[in-house]
């Protein structure tokens, strides 16, 4: 079964960076696209970003475009989120999906 492990989350000042690792377990060729979810207190899920591991074609929620990257290395199996300028409202439990598989999540805390 798919298995999907986010790191890298943690506590960050406004105006911070962080990278978020997504490790899947198998090929991530075998799945046409990957996606960031995050979700806030109180909030419903929303997505963040998503790649197409074929060719590499991202997209973008409004809210982050500009300071967030997603990329993927074939090679590690692994899905990256590259996030900087933070904001406050960046805050909550970020997690890797792919169809409907997902991971455990990991908190990202934007806060002085």
């Amino acid at each position: 079964q798919l298995q999907l492990v986010e790191s890298g989350g943690g506590l960050v000042q406004p105006g911070g960076s962080l990278r978020l690792s997504c490790v899947v377990s198998g090929f991530i060729l075998d799945y046409s696209a990957i996606a960031w979810f995050r979700q806030a207190p109180g909030k419903e899920r929303e997505g963040v970003s998503c790649i197409k591991t074929s060719d590499g074609r991202t997209y973008y929620a409004d809210s982050v475009k500009g300071r967030f990257l997603i990329s993927r290395d074939n090679a590690k199996n692994t899905v990256y989120l590259e996030m900087i300028s933070l904001k406050p409202e960046d805050t909550g439990v970020y997690y890797c999906n792919v169809g409907n598989q997902w991971g455990q999540g990991t908190q990202v805390t934007v806060s002085s």
